[in-house]
């Protein structure tokens, strides 16, 4: 066999293994088809609570889910008082206002699916909804990704996030709606939706007028924060011992504390003991509740020194980007 006929062997067999292995190996994907929804990159570091994510199947329907259809509904009692979540003070709207912010959205999904939310629903990650830290709940809002320009409209039932740089946390479906699922977090800007707006087609056709909590005295809103904020300084001197001694639970336990929210609604606290129970999943000890006077906190300890409590602090800091407050019941 010539040189030239040995040349010409080899590259034929070389033609057959390169169709052989196309033949038997996976197609390649068209970069212009549409993703899967099931087919979602599971980024750490950031991009969603700590073993969130994505839940384990996901509807093939997923980006064909409807915008929230905004209605008006009374609003929830006890989900729009104030209180103090993370050494954090928040003063919920007790009325639907017009809003517009600018910040850093992110997502929750199948580690709270079910969960109840701050208004007593069941989350659902495949429904359109968020949570806002003051917006009154139940309430609607646009939500607009301000890198895509793609726009959701929300129903707002829970509180959160409780993350220093974020305003706002989407359900799964509106996450993925907006296209930052795999990205885990964007900038959006937040947009309420009220009955007044007559240019919005969503209230052309409005049953019947909001129904608010009851209205109380002109000064009773802020009498109730600055109540709650004089209860909580009472019982903390420069984010450490009690000054009065008295104890901060009806149970009577005295020690040491790391305070990381406080309510004058039972069910509020209650909410966020079950949210950072989720969320801070490596606490070695069980968060509770401790009633006293009228205010519900959410504690974990007693520890045996200020130094232990600092320092499971510092680790809620670098996760949340805020921490509790030691205090001391003597």
């Amino acid at each position: 066999m010539g040189k030239t006929e040995r040349h010409l062997l080899s590259g034929a067999i070389a033609l057959s293994f390169l169709l052989f292995a196309g033949c038997g190996g996976q197609p390649a994907r068209d970069p212009s088809a549409p993703r899967r929804p099931g087919a979602v990159t599971q980024k750490r570091g950031g991009a969603y609570y700590k073993d969130d994510g994505p839940a384990n199947e996901i509807p093939a329907n997923l980006d064909r889910i409807p915008d929230a259809q905004p209605r008006l509904e009374p609003l929830h009692r006890g989900a729009n008082r104030p209180y103090v979540v993370l050494g954090r003070s928040y003063v919920p709207n007790t009325t639907l206002k017009p809003m517009r912010q600018r910040g850093i959205a992110s997502w929750y999904g199948r580690k709270f699916h079910g969960q109840k939310t701050s208004i007593g629903e069941r989350y659902d990650m495949f429904a359109m909804t968020a949570a806002h830290p003051t917006l009154a709940l139940p309430s609607y809002a646009r939500v607009t990704n301000l890198g895509n320009g793609k726009s959701v409209v929300v129903r707002v039932i829970d509180r959160g996030p409780f993350h220093a740089d974020r305003i706002i946390d989407l359900s799964y479906a509106a996450a993925y709606r907006l296209g930052y699922v795999n990205d885990g977090s964007a900038r959006v800007e937040v947009e309420t939706l009220l009955p007044t707006d007559s240019t919005s087609p969503l209230y052309a056709s409005a049953p019947a007028p909001i129904l608010p909590p009851k209205p109380a005295a002109p000064d009773s809103r802020h009498d109730e924060f600055e109540a709650l904020m004089a209860q909580l300084a009472q019982r903390t001197v420069d984010g450490g011992a009690s000054e009065t001694g008295e104890p901060a639970s009806d149970a009577g336990t005295k020690g040491i504390f790391l305070q990381l929210g406080a309510f004058s609604s039972e069910e509020n606290a209650e909410n966020l003991r079950a949210h950072l129970t989720r969320e801070l999943d490596w606490l070695e000890e069980s968060l509770r509740i401790q009633a006293g006077d009228g205010i519900y906190r959410v504690r974990l300890g007693p520890y045996a020194s200020r130094a232990d409590a600092s320092a499971v602090a510092e680790r809620i800091r670098a996760a949340l980007g805020s921490r509790g407050q030691i205090t001391e019941d003597r």
